[in-house]
């Protein structure tokens, strides 16, 4: 008589689809997953199934494993009580449960009820096989979820067709598991590719703009009665390119408008682009404001200090001339594969002269600018400057604003 093993060994390296499937699902099919996958698709015979044979009677758990031998399943264990069944099966694998009722201890009843209760098991199929055989007994085992009945004792070929038949439902059960978890892993792969196209869609367009892209409008293109444009430039750049090591000046470039950019997200304002070494930003679009100047001069002060502090930093001596205007512009969305979206008008080109007529590591405004910040900054007085199809426009220097 070949003696129970207490608990039972299977080979380790036959896993079921249980372990694989306790997995976290976020994590997506692991190679693990995918070799039982493969398993699953491939073993449609089950002759690879672990099978757990629970019997308190040595001579009869010893005509199952041997009927079951003979049958071509050779990944069997024994349990001789149902404590020990339970031990067995949170501690290994398990594909089929063939279960005996009439034990001492804990019967049959208590551990199929178990079983089905564990979020872990309740999806291992168990197949009854006990001289219980009334009509009641029969049916209170098919209501607490056994896959099967089968009356002692047992004809084998009733055994291989009951055990085939529940392998085979286990096994398509275990590919639709699976196959969810690709669907979940690849469900999120799109997820994470959608945020990356959101992301950059948000770099380029201001938030606003890229939801009415989103939604299907094609042409996208307003007028704003009232905004403020900043300019901003470096001092003598072309000077400093002829200088400086291409990889040394992208660097410089990238950690100064990399600290502007962080700048216009504190403000609330609409980074535009950057032209070489000029930087547009714009208060007022796509979202109309009452203190947009107010805002677009805090920047603009902001913007000459953390350049000092970047000079400070790195041990440059970069100086910038940034100019304000305010005033209505034309703004769109411009191409199909590669969108921009841009400003256009007077105003616009009114901010950039501010800017190249300005004084280095100063902030120039135009009157109209002025008239929105209402006092509350300090000013200078700088005088007229001529504007290409606009004429003589007065200009003043922003100083601070007044506490």
């Amino acid at each position: 008589m070949e003696a129970p093993l207490q608990p039972p060994h299977l080979p380790e390296e036959e896993p079921s689809a249980f372990r694989l499937l306790r997995a976290d699902l976020q994590s997506g099919l692991t190679p693990e997953q995918a070799l039982q996958l493969q398993r699953a698709e491939g073993d449609q015979s089950g002759q690879q199934a672990a099978i757990l044979v629970v019997d308190d009677d040595d001579p009869m758990r010893t005509v199952l494993t041997l009927t079951l031998r003979s049958l071509g399943y050779h990944n069997l264990a024994e349990a001789t009580d149902g404590e020990t069944a339970l031990v067995a099966l949170r501690e290994r694998e398990f594909d089929l449960l063939l279960l005996d009722i009439q034990m001492p201890g804990m019967d049959g009843f208590t551990v199929l009820q178990t079983v089905k209760e564990d979020p872990f098991l309740h999806h291992l199929p168990v197949i009854v096989a006990s001289g219980m055989n009334e009509l009641e007994s029969v049916a209170r085992c098919i209501e607490m979820g056994a896959e099967d009945f089968l009356p002692k004792p047992v004809n084998a070929i009733i055994l291989r067709a009951r055990v085939t038949a529940s392998l085979e439902r286990k096994r398509l059960r275990d590919l639709e598991r699976l196959r969810v978890v690709e669907l979940q892993r690849e469900k999120q792969l799109l997820e994470i590719e959608k945020e990356k196209s959101e992301r950059l869609l948000l770099n380029i367009l201001p938030r606003a703009i890229a939801d009415r892209l989103k939604l299907g409008e094609r042409t996208i293109a307003e007028r704003f009665t009232e905004v403020t444009v900043l300019f901003a430039d470096i001092v003598g750049f072309t000077s400093l390119a002829n200088q400086t090591e291409p990889e040394e000046l992208v660097s410089l470039l990238n950690d100064l408008f990399s600290r502007f950019d962080r700048l216009a997200e504190q403000h609330g304002l609409e980074k535009i682009k950057t032209i070489g070494d000029s930087y547009l930003v714009v208060g007022g679009l796509p979202v109309p404001s009452p203190d947009q100047a107010e805002v677009v001069a805090e920047m603009a002060l902001a913007m000459l200090a953390v350049t000092a502090d970047l000079n400070r930093e790195r041990g440059t001596q970069l100086a910038l001339r940034i100019g304000l205007n305010s005033g209505p512009v034309i703004a769109g969305v411009i191409g199909r594969r590669k969108f921009t979206y841009d400003l256009w008008g007077t105003t616009v080109n009114l901010a950039s002269r501010m800017q190249s007529s300005g004084p280095p590591n100063h902030v120039q405004i135009s009157e109209g600018t002025r008239r929105l910040l209402r006092d509350k900054f300090h000013l200078t007085e700088r005088g007229a400057v001529h504007c290409k199809g606009v004429g003589e426009v007065r200009s003043y220097l922003l100083d601070g604003k007044k506490v």
